[in-house]
């Protein structure tokens, strides 16, 4: 990489021409897609806003997160997880495997660098990278020029807080999941969870266990599992028939396992969706709950299922059905989104909400040395794969590059020789 930098008026932000790809993004993505370049010898630059890698897990995530799905399924190329670690590692494993996997392969983010824009110069034939960074008062403008751009923000990068009437004007804490740790605080308090997947209804056990009184809020229909049967993961029982059984036979399977194990949620106001869990995964990216041990309080009526909200009011939520429950706090679980939209100048790769218009498993690559890596909606197996396969397109490039300028020099030498 190297720096070309003026203390000229004509040259108020440092140009950095980078040999190989900006990664956008130091989480498992970026990750992923750095040591697989590493290992193929290609130099790259990680942009990284926050401060350090794997921002969502260090920063925004509650203290007794786990995986939910078993450890396999979780690992970056080239490093499994330890032995050691259990089948489902802590929050704090988790990033103690990340750290170790960027110290494995010498990946050194550029942290605290916000990308403002990417635009590729169709002149050129490059892509300009413009970041804004700030250290104590001093703020400071880099462009990176490249000549591919590896989008690696993930499907979670920003938070969403839904527009609900009268939630800015209601005087108790709300919060967003990003901001909850544990439900130690809440001890003794009503709090209403706003959002039903994995999060939601993991927070609603948290506060449950600290002596909190939960309600969730369930507007829509939604599919319960056991996390594990006889013993198996659920997830890995899901992969393995669907290599031998249409995708509808596996959905039932799974139906009947859930209805042995956890009976009829109906019960409980958790409707189930017309489709099955992992057809509607596949189509909707919608992921079924694993359960952890909420349907028990819900079937005990520790935690309270509750239906959508009309509107908050004065110390009290009014529910559509006419109900109004009072309440302390307010808890969103109401997911993220992906920022990309805000940065990259880019329309034909990339939908509204962010992600690639190409389906699974096509939706990687773009134009004009444009990559997109950890946006399938299939969990860290899809960001492994992404990676794989972006460090390879490129590495042919690369090495197609480095072969044909060496041909140069060659010439160029035998020129000058014979001269």
């Amino acid at each position: 990489m190297f720096n070309f930098s003026s203390n000229d008026d004509f040259f108020p932000r440092r140009c950095v021409w980078v040999h190989g790809p900006v990664i956008v993004g130091a989480g498992p993505s970026g990750l992923a897609v750095g040591a697989c370049l590493k290992e193929q010898g290609i130099p790259f630059v990680v942009l990284e806003k926050a401060n350090c890698i794997a921002s969502l897990w260090q920063n925004r995530t509650y203290d007794r997160l786990k995986l939910h799905i078993p450890k396999k399924f979780c690992q970056l190329p080239m490093l499994p997880f330890p032995q050691d670690f259990p089948e489902y590692p802590t929050k704090k494993q988790f990033i103690d495997y990340l750290e170790s996997y960027a110290n494995r392969f010498d990946i050194n983010p550029q942290f605290n660098e916000w990308v403002k824009s990417a635009k590729y110069d169709e002149a050129c034939r490059l892509w300009r990278v413009k970041t804004v960074s700030t250290t104590g008062s001093t703020t400071s403008e880099v462009e990176y020029i490249c000549q591919w751009l590896v989008v690696a923000t993930g499907e979670n990068a920003e938070c969403v807080v839904p527009e609900i009437d009268g939630l800015k004007e209601f005087p108790g804490e709300v919060l967003h999941v990003s901001d909850y740790k544990s439900g130690e605080k809440f001890a003794g308090k009503q709090v209403l969870v706003v959002g039903c997947g994995n999060s939601g209804m993991e927070v609603s056990l948290d506060l449950c266990n600290h002596n909190a009184k939960p309600s969730i809020v369930v507007r829509n229909s939604i599919h319960v599992l056991p996390r594990e049967f006889c013993g198996k993961s659920t997830f890995e029982l899901a992969m393995m028939m669907m290599k031998w059984l249409p995708l509808w036979l596996v959905d039932k399977i799974l139906l009947i396992q859930a209805w042995l194990m956890l009976g009829n949620t109906e019960n409980y106001g958790l409707k189930r969706p017309s489709v099955g869990p992992m057809e509607l995964k596949n189509d909707k990216g919608k992921t079924p709950v694993l359960d952890v041990g909420a349907l028990q309080k819900i079937r005990s009526g520790d935690i309270k299922v509750v239906p959508g909200i009309k509107r908050f009011l004065k110390g009290m939520v009014e529910l559509v059905n006419g109900e109004k429950l009072e309440i302390d706090s307010v808890v969103l679980a109401t997911g993220y989104c992906s920022n990309v939209p805000y940065w990259l100048q880019e329309t034909d790769f990339l939908s509204q909400n962010g992600f690639p218009k190409a389906p699974f498993p096509n939706g990687w690559k773009g134009k004009s040395g444009l990559y997109a890596a950890g946006f399938t909606k299939k969990g860290l197996s899809g960001t492994s794969t992404d990676a794989i396969k972006i460090a390879e397109d490129i590495g042919k490039v690369f090495a197609e590059d480095l072969k044909q300028k060496k041909q140069k020099v060659s010439c160029h030498r035998r020129c000058i020789s014979q001269f």
